[in-house]
This record gives structure tokens, sequence and C-alpha cells, in this order.
């Protein structure tokens, strides 16, 4: 970080050709907005903040007026080559020739984006000089919109006799994107409750109507839409803001001339009478797979006042378990869980509350409804508890107050709660200041009812829908007769002059996908912008009874951060099962005299959130030594820490499980992982190769792989939680005779926090050794209701301290950047191909996402060493290096620093250790790379696991490979 940061220009200043509109102090995250105009009308935003992590952004609000998913199209096919830089795909070559913490895009339903962030100097104006080029000066080839966006293909390409497919990255994506439910709903949810307007359309496109899209219409919308005109850019860091308007200016603004385009959204015209919508989505579970949401439309979502009470009120109605109308909903036994859209949403011009439930059977739309609108009835006359309101105001305070890169990069978070008001036409400073909203809120409060009077105003308003999502046994069929008989539609009139074209244009794709790039157009970093030194957060330990205690001093804001980490005893194989079961249910049940409701209320009150998680970890030299977990960790502000180190006691030491309420859980948690599997399938095939291999990656699979869905499966249609009460009582006794290590985070004000209530609930106890049996040595497929293939191979290699590890871990970022991006995606139309090393469990793997291939991704897996004997450049290497070198430096922040630090420090992984990792990884060498291929990624230590639509067996191909699956359903 650096000394000073650069001074904030005054309001008026002129800036180039840009003009300082305002200046506003945000003292709740230490730093300064900056707000500009463009004399060509482009908005700009700036936060100044003393962090080292960079953070870019261009957003265009994008309104799409049909579901060709032009903006989805257009989002892939800009970054696929630009004026500048003409390289078939540099977003992707710009992955491993960059340091950056995250690089992506992401096309919403009224709006696209385009972000970054990184910590090194360098690498941001590298990358803001690629994604420049690439939104505003595309070459849009014809080739890039045909394999990205769609095409018609025969299956031997170069034969016209044989049947026409539609291929496309897009248009495989959005098949296995309609096939959750998730999905689904969220398309049906926007278009039920906005029928007029943009909301109404599938951004990302659906499959159907996908093939009407045509390249000069998409030509178009980029010129329309991607125009300084209509443009947010985004910048947050330390970095002088003149410099990055400077490179903005000369690269992009000098070239462009004013535009008017008008992408206002009007208001939705109020429906005169609530509304009833059925929409279906491919699945056969129609016992517990339909859903049922309740929804509304509100007020416009840019109104700070309004956003913030109805995002207060929907956390008192259903932010936890004991609220008041998410206990009604669950208790009814209607269904298993909330619906997935259940809360208020501002992601429309006009926001939406909505409440539902999952997991129910078709046909509950009138129970759910009647359900949803007594009880919010019944709330509304009998008031809200003010204790309820208060914790949720607490809650609000935590989210002002916490600076944190979990999940995203902060910046990151900031440029999203800013954009929400400001492309919808309000105030930016209002996503990021909430004082003044919180202060009227709390007067008005003050003075009498708030929220009663709010839910009054929602029954009355005729703008509602009850929509179900159903799940339908058949429409997986009737898609791919769908397809059929579009293909046939599309090519009813063809010629053979048209079928020779399509030969021609496959013939063409081809020989573009062939093309060797010119990498060095790109800008890259060197081995010497590596960060040579590993993070060392300072802490201190003490001995506490039985108890590990360290305390790691960091700039929280005044949060104090709590990990308590049980290394286990060894555990009965069924305990070991449904571990994960009880640190999911732990503490979302009662505890110390409390029951759930009541349990929640109070977590609420005191607390940021708790959780309880397992963790598998192995030796950093032996893969044999595996090392088995349960952590307990949780916030508060430091005003309420005593009150949090009570709460992990009471869950630890007296946790309390009812039937009744472990049902409800067990359900909510079915209808969870059962939803991941079509969303999440490389991650289940990944891990049913990996549970093969190695006593770590067997437990995983136990753990969190859909052997765990299998097991909760079990207990709950087998009705044997009476079973699992006495296990978790069995369970809960271990789980505290476990070895202790606990983290206090916070200020060095508030580092001497006393834990002595907690320590002594811990006797201390000794670490067990973990002895799972590993999988059969059979390649494993699990059909589920998917139209595309999740494909994984994967195997056992070396344990951290082994000099090939380093290696191995080059070795999959090159196979991902160099062979199986170009080889899956560009050439198999996959979402996604990917190499992953884990150096702590020593599995390789390689998988395909959203994959209209299953027999041809193996065979590409299968060639990956021969690939490998051909590449000889040395910039591959530094690159693949360099991308490998950033897994070695996560991007961390107070809440994580002591913990990482810490915990590795404990588990074997000290600085000394991780340093020499790192200096053996700088200094790997491509013969590295071809020796541990041909030593550990050989045919015959390789394990297979898929998740797919129908048995891959007798599928082409697959024979071939000397491949024969054992298949189950999901």
């Amino acid at each position: 970080m650096t000394a000073t940061l650069p001074a904030a220009p005054r309001v008026g200043e002129r800036l180039g050709r840009y003009t300082v509109q305002r200046v506003e102090a945000l003292p709740e995250m230490q730093g300064t907005l900056v707000l500009l105009t463009h004399e060509l009308g482009a908005r700009h935003a700036h936060v100044i903040r003393a962090d080292d992590n960079a953070t870019f952004g261009v957003t265009f609000p994008t309104v799409p007026q049909d579901s060709t998913g032009v903006a989805h199209i257009l989002e892939h096919v800009a970054l696929m080559g630009s004026q500048r830089y003409p390289v078939s795909d540099p977003f992707f070559s710009m992955l491993p020739r960059s340091l950056n913490t995250f690089m992506n895009a992401m096309t919403a339903s009224d709006w696209t984006t385009y972000p970054f962030s990184t910590r090194n100097e360098k690498d941001f104006f590298n990358l803001l000089s690629v994604y420049l080029d690439a939104t505003f000066f595309p070459l849009m080839r014809y080739e890039s919109f045909r394999q990205d966006g769609h095409r018609l293909e025969f299956e031997t390409p170069d034969d016209p006799a044989t049947p026409l497919k539609l291929q496309g990255v897009v248009y495989n994506e959005m098949k296995g994107a309609m096939a959750s439910p998730g999905s689904v709903l969220w398309r049906a949810f926007g278009k039920a409750l906005y029928p007029d307007l943009t909301y109404a359309n599938n951004s990302g496109g659906a499959p159907g109507d996908i093939p009407n899209l045509t390249y000069d219409a998409l030509r178009a919308f980029h010129a329309a839409h991607y125009h300084p005109s209509n443009a947010f850019f985004y910048t947050y860091g330390q970095l002088p803001l003149e410099r990055i308007l400077h490179e903005i200016e000369t690269q992009v603004m000098a070239r462009f001339s004013p535009q008017t385009l008008d992408v206002r959204i009007p208001d939705q015209p109020a429906f005169d009478a609530p509304r009833r919508e059925t929409v279906t989505y491919p699945s056969t579970d129609t016992e517990r797979g339909a859903q049922v949401v309740v929804a509304w439309k509100l007020g416009l979502s840019s109104d700070p006042h309004h956003n913030l009470r109805w995002s207060v009120l929907s956390d008192v109605l259903l932010g936890n378990a004991g609220a008041p109308l998410t206990r009604p909903l669950i208790e009814s036994g209607l269904g298993g869980a909330l619906s997935d859209l259940s809360g208020y949403r501002d992601n429309f011009r006009e926001g939406a509350f909505g409440a539902g439930l999952k997991g129910l059977p078709a046909g509950q739309a009138q129970a759910v409804e009647t359900l949803v609108l007594d009880t919010l009835r019944a709330i509304a006359e009998q008031g809200l508890d003010p204790e309820l309101i208060q914790s949720s105001l607490h809650q609000f305070e935590i989210m002002q107050k916490e600076v944190s890169n979990a999940g995203q990069p902060y910046g990151l978070q900031v440029m999203f709660r800013l954009l929400g008001p400001w492309l919808h036409g309000g105030d930016p400073v209002t996503g990021l200041r909430l004082d003044d909203a919180l202060n009227a809120l709390r007067a008005d409060l003050a003075r009498g009812a708030v929220f009663e009077p709010m839910l009054k105003g929602l029954l009355a308003n005729p703008h509602r829908v009850t929509l179900e999502l159903a799940p339908d046994p058949g429409l997986a069929a009737q898609v791919e007769a769908d397809e059929q008989a579009l293909i046939a539609r599309l090519s009813a009139d063809f010629t053979d002059e048209d079928r020779a074209r399509i030969v021609a244009e496959s013939a063409r794709l081809k020989e573009v996908q062939a093309q060797p790039s010119d990498p060095d157009v790109l800008p890259t970093l060197t081995l010497a912008d590596v960060p040579a030194a590993v993070p060392a957060a300072p802490y201190t330990t003490e001995q506490n009874g039985g108890v590990t205690v360290a305390r790691a001093p960091q700039p929280t804001g005044g949060l104090s951060y709590l990990d308590l980490r049980l290394r286990l005893p060894e555990l009965p194989d069924d305990l070991l099962s449904v571990l994960p079961l009880y640190t999911f249910a732990v503490t979302r049940s009662g505890a110390a005299g409390q029951d759930y409701a009541a349990l929640a209320r109070r977590l609420e009150a005191v607390t940021g959130g708790v959780s309880a998680s397992v963790g598998v970890g192995n030796a950093p030299d032996d893969l044999g030594r595996v090392r088995l977990a349960v952590t307990f960790s949780g916030k508060a502000l430091a005003r309420n820490a005593p009150a949090l180190v009570t709460v992990l006691r009471d869950l630890l030491a007296a946790p309390e499980f009812t039937r009744e309420r472990l049902d409800q859980l067990l359900k909510q948690r079915l209808a969870g992982l059962k939803s991941s599997v079509v969303s999440s399938g490389n991650f289940y095939a990944e891990r049913l190769a990996e549970a093969q291999l190695s006593p770590a990656g067997a437990l995983q699979e136990r753990l969190s792989g859909l052997s765990a869905l299998a097991t909760l499966k079990g207990i709950v249609e087998g009705e044997k939680v009476d079973e699992l009460l006495s296990q978790f009582a069995r369970l809960q006794a271990l789980i505290r005779q476990g070895e202790p290590l606990l983290l206090l985070t916070a200020t060095e004000a508030d580092l001497g926090l006393d834990l002595q209530e907690l320590t002594a609930a811990l006797p201390g106890g000794a670490a067990g050794q973990p002895t799972p049996a590993l999988a059969p040595r059979t390649p494993q497929a699990r059909t589920t209701d998917t139209p595309v293939s999740y494909n994984a191979a994967a195997w056992p290699t070396v344990p951290y301290t082994h000099a090939d590890s380093p290696a191995l871990l080059v070795l999959s970022r090159l196979l991902r950047a160099e062979y199986l991006l170009p080889e899956l995606r560009e050439k198999g139309g996959a979402y996604s191909g990917a190499a992953s090393f884990e150096p702590r469990t020593g599995l390789f793997a390689m998988s395909s996402y959203r994959d209209p291939h299953l027999a041809r991704t193996f065979g590409v897996f299968r060639e990956a060493r021969a690939f490998l004997a051909g590449v000889h450049e040395e910039r591959t290497l530094t690159e693949a290096i360099l991308s490998a070198s950033k897994l070695l430096d996560p991007l961390t922040s107070p809440d994580t620093a002591g913990q990482l630090r810490v915990f590795s420090d404990h588990a074997g992984y000290t600085p000394q250790v991780q340093a020499a990792y790192k200096a053996r990884l700088l200094a790997v060498t491509l013969d590295d790379l071809r020796r541990v291929a041909d030593t550990w990624l050989t045919p015959e230590k390789a394990a297979y696991g898929v998740v797919t639509g129908r048995d891959p067996n007798g599928q082409d191909g697959v024979a071939e490979l000397g491949l024969r699956f054992e298949v189950a359903e999901v």
C-alpha cells in the first residue's frame, strides 16, 4: 500500500474532457467517492481507498427486446479479438499473462459489465487496455459469432449426408441453464411481473430463440449499446485517477462522437388483478420438485428510502429461521424450504418482493398462496416485534462496517452496490452510504408503525403473481424433439448449395480456430513481477487449558471474528456419513434451552452470523495422513464479542435437536443439494473420479459429493430422523473431544477479549486418522435431468513437499489455457474446459462444463500428454507459471489474513514450506512438465466420473476408449 493516498479533485474541476460533479466522503469504508462526467456523456465513479487491490469495470445498459440472447452472445464475442489485440481470444489469453485477482464479464437482465481487479499496477493498466479495446473496438468476426453464438453443422462437418446439429457455446450453455430450476424460475419471475418490459425476455438467450439471432443484428446491438454515451465506468483503489482517465481518453474517448441512445426502462403498467402463472422444467422429481412463489411489483429500486425499508422488512420477515414469515411457511409442512426467489429484489428498475416454498409436489400453488397471504395479513394486524426490527438494523450496521474480500474482491462488491441505483437513474452515493436513509427510518420508527402499513399496502396491491415452477418428466424428451423440429424447419428449404455453404463455413471455422495467434501483441507480466514473499500475518499463541488460542491483530473496522477448529478423533463409519448434516443443522437448531426460533433471533441480535463446516486436508509430506476437522466460525461488532463467545460455547456444548426441526432442515438441505447437481455437475463428476484415488478424495466424496446427497435422500425418504438424532448425540460428544485451535481476529484494542467461557467447554483432545475406503476403480456415471454432460478424469499424484508438485500445478494451468479451452470450448462447444491440481491433496483433474459431448471429451483428456510434446515456447511456460503463482497468493482481507496464516501454520504449511514451494514453482521447466505428465497422468492411473442426461454406455466412441461406466441415477 502507498503511504499517502492521492488527493481527491475538487467539484467543478476539469480533468481533460471530464468534469468532477461530486466528491463524497465514505467514512464507513474510509474512502472517498468521486463522480465525473465526460463530454461524450460517459459517467465515471472512482473510489479512492487505501487498498492495493485496484478494480475496474465498464458497464453498459443493455435492454434486449427478444430472447435471442443478443446481449449475452455479444458479451462472449466482444472478448474474442479486438482491433488492437487481434488474437482469437484475448480474454482467456490474458488470464495466464496476469496476476489478476478477478477477471470476468457478466450479462444481467438489463446491463452487461466487464470487471477486473489486480494488486499489480502494471497489470492494472495492461488489463485496462485489453478490456477497453475489447468492449469498444471488438473485431466481431463472423466465425466468432458462429463459434460462441449458434451454427448449423453436420454431425460429420465435411459430410452433408450426415444429420444436421445445432452448436454454439452460448447455445449449449443455455440448454444447460434452462434445465436448472433456479434459472427457469428466475426468467419466469421477470416475465410474470414485468410482461411489457425487457425483463420479459431471456437476456441469456432461450435455446429455441437463439438461432433467430443474425450476425447483422449482433453488430447493430453493439454499435448502439457499446458507446461511451451509454457507458458507466468504475475504478477503485489507490492508483492516480488522472492517469486512469488519460488512458481511457486516449484509447477510447478520442475516437468517438456523441451519440444518443434511449435505454430508459419505463414503468410496468400496473395489473388490475392478481395473476397466476405456471412454468415447467425437465425433472422426474414429481414428489418434491415444484416451487411456488407469491410475488409483488413494488416501487423504484433507485429510491434509497424505499429500497432500504423493503430490504429491512424483507430481513425481518424472512432473514432467519425464526422470522415471522419464514417460520410459519416452513412449519406448515407444505414444502421443504423457502423458494429460490423469496425476499426483496432490487435487480429490476421497480423492485419486487416474493415469498414461497420449494420441495413441493406439483399443484400446490393455491395452498402456498393462501398460506403466504394469511400469514402476512396476521403479521400486519398483530404488528412486528420491535426487537426484530432492531436486530435487522444491527445487521445493516455490520454490513456497512465490514470490509472483506470473501466471495469476491471488496472493490467489486462496492461496484455492484453503487451500480444498482446508478444505472436506474438514482443517486449512486445512496448505494454506498445508508446513513441518511437509516436515520430517516429510525426517526419514523420512533414516531410510530412503519412496516405494518407497508405490509397492508402490499396485501392491497393487485400487481401480484403466484408463480409455480413444476417438474415435467417428459419435458427433456420434448425439448430434444423441439430441437430436432427446429433444425428441420431451419433446413427445410436447403438446396445443395446451402449444404455446401454449411460445409464450407464449418471448414472455415475450423481453419480460423487452427490459425496461430500472435500472443506477443498482448501485454504481459514477467516472473519478476511475482511477489517473492509469502504473507505472514502476525499473531500470538497461548495455551488455555487444553486449547491453543491464537490472537491475530487486523484492521477489522470494529468487528471481531472467532474461528474454532477441532481436528476430530477417529469417527465410526456411520457418523462420518452424517457429519455434514450435523454441521448444517447445528447452527440452525436450538441450543442451551432456546428452541431454533429463539436462537435464530438471538444470532440476529448479537452476531453477524455463525457457521459450522467440515474440512479435509493432508499433511504436507504424506497423502496418507488425512486431517478431518470441524470449524465453528462467527463474527460480531466488538461490543457484542462477549455474546459471540457465549453463542459459540452454547452451539458447541449444548446444541439441542428436535425431530420436527431436523425433519424440516433435512428437507431444506435435500432441496438445495438436488438443485445444485445441474448447476455444478462438474464438481460432482470430479468428486466421483477422485473418490477412487486417495483417502482425501474418498472422504470429500462422502462429505460433499453425490454420496452425501444419496445419504441424505436415504434418511429423508427412509424416515430415519430418529436414528439420525441418536447419531448427532454421539457426534456432539466426539467433536468436543477433538484437538482444538481457537483464533480471535480483531483490532489491537479488541484482542484482549475473554475467551474463557468457550475454552472451558473444551477439554482438549487428540486428532484421529480417518481411513475411508476408496470407491471401486470403475468409471462412474450418474444420470440426472440435464441435456448436457459434465465430464471428469482424475489422477493421484504427490504430496505438497514432493519436488514434482509445483510442476503439476504449472501443468494444470498450461493445459487449461493452451489445450482444454481451445479443444473443449472453441472446437467442442462446451461452456468450459479446465484442468486443476490441488497441491495439498495431490489430486489432478480435467473436466468439462455444460458439454454437448462425452466420448470426444475423454479423448481430448487422453491426448493431453501428446499435446505437451509439441509445446516448445518459453512464453507458454512463463504464462503458466504466472497463472499458477496466483493460486499461491490468494487475496486476503482483515477477516481472513490471520485465519489463513494460523491454520496453515498449524497444519504444517508454514511460510518457510510455502516459500520453498514457490521457489521451486518459479524454476519449473518445460521438460519438468513433460516428465510429470508422463510419470503421473497415464491412462492406467486415471479415474473417470460423469454427470449426464443418459447412460453413456453404448454412446458413440465410449467403448472405443475402453470405458465401461457403472451407472446410477442421482
